[in-house]
Order: C-alpha cells, then structure tokens, then sequence
C-alpha cells in the first residue's frame, strides 16, 4: 500500500465525508438504527455520534481499511454503546443469519467491488423484522450529469479510493433482493453535481 492511499487518501476521505451537507444526511438517517446495528463501511466512524443510544444495543463496524478502523475506535470511546470493529470488506460479513436488527450504510455502496456479493451478505444477516437503512450518492436523473458521471468515474475511482460516482442505487438495492420501503432524492447543496446526487431511505428483505 502507498503512501497516498495509507496516509492522504483516509484522511481526505474523513474530511469530505464530514462535510455539512453530508452531515446533515447523516442526522436524517443513523438515528433510525435499532437493535443490533451492523453498519457496513464505518470508515472513520462518522456515524457514531448520530446513532440514538436509546434505541441501540451495539453496533458492529465492518471496513476493510484499518487507517479508516483507527479513526472509528477513537470516536468510538465517546459512544454510550458497545461498538465491535471488524477489520473486513463488505464482500465478507462474519455473522449469522438472521443475526441483527439494522443494517447500515452510509456512502458505502459506491466502493464495494462486488455489490451483489455484499447485498446477498446483508440480506442473509438482516431480521426478516429487520430493515435495511441507506444513505448513497449514485446515479444523476439528468442526462447531462449522468453524461459527465461516465466520462469522469474511471478517473474519480482511482483517486477516491474506488469510488463510482453513476451507480444505481435503487436498482442495486433490488437486485440484491431488497424492497424499498422509503426513498427520498435530492442534489446536496454546496457539493459537485456529478458527485452529490443522493438517494437515502429504508428497504426490507424482499
């Protein structure tokens, strides 16, 4: 591993994903987790403070980056429940079936290389009482920004950490063999519109 992607590349990606508007996304979703959370891509563990600790018995963090997992277990110190960090893709959920409540991500599902592998994951882990929560950036209803999502994502994946900018979420999240529940879509203020279309809600196991 290089430099870059071992000591800047962490760090650009906890400062982005930090941002406000990205936030404030955050504020609308973590808080619906219950239960026994498994949260796939914890990263830097943003979320943390945003989990209603009411409503939590503990949390499981899955990242494959132990650069992102070190941040995680610092803001983890300050949370008011047990939070487990595996050191694992998105690929490789070690869990049983039917084994928690809630699952999960948050700007995750654009860097998992094999999506469908981590979708059956969450799907086997996942409560048929369970749900799914979501908060991605995807693929833009324009057509212009669709257009400029193509021809810059092999670029923005090599430099962000494997990052695709045009992914299909909804039509990911059923192929893997979800039902959306909620959906809800907007262009994040104050970000790129290539890369700030965002899709947030809940689905079940379909």
């Amino acid at each position: 591993m290089g430099l870059y992607a071992k000591h800047i590349l962490p760090r650009m990606i906890d400062r982005a994903c930090s941002a406000k508007p990205v936030a404030r996304q955050r504020e609308k979703v973590v808080p619906l987790a219950a239960g026994t959370v498994l949260e796939v891509g914890i990263g830097s563990g943003l979320n943390l403070p945003y989990y209603d600790a009411a409503k939590v018995d503990r949390v499981i963090g899955l990242d494959p980056a132990e650069e992102m997992l070190a941040m995680a277990r610092q803001r983890a110190d300050a949370a008011a429940f047990p939070v487990e960090h595996l050191a694992l893709a998105g690929e490789r959920i070690p869990l049983e079936d039917d084994s928690v409540d809630t699952v999960l991500v948050t700007y995750t599902l654009c860097t998992i290389v094999d999506v469908a592998a981590a979708l059956a994951g969450m799907r086997r882990v996942l409560k048929d009482s369970g749900r799914l929560i979501f908060c991605e950036h995807g693929l833009a209803p324009d057509a212009g920004v669709r257009r400029v999502q193509n021809i810059i994502n092999p670029l923005w994946r090599r430099i962000g950490g494997g990052c695709n900018v045009n992914r299909d979420i909804p039509a990911l999240l059923a192929q893997g063999g979800f039902a959306i529940d909620s959906l809800e879509t907007m262009y994040l203020p104050g970000t790129p519109r290539f890369g700030g279309f965002n899709y947030w809600g809940t689905a079940r196991v379909g």
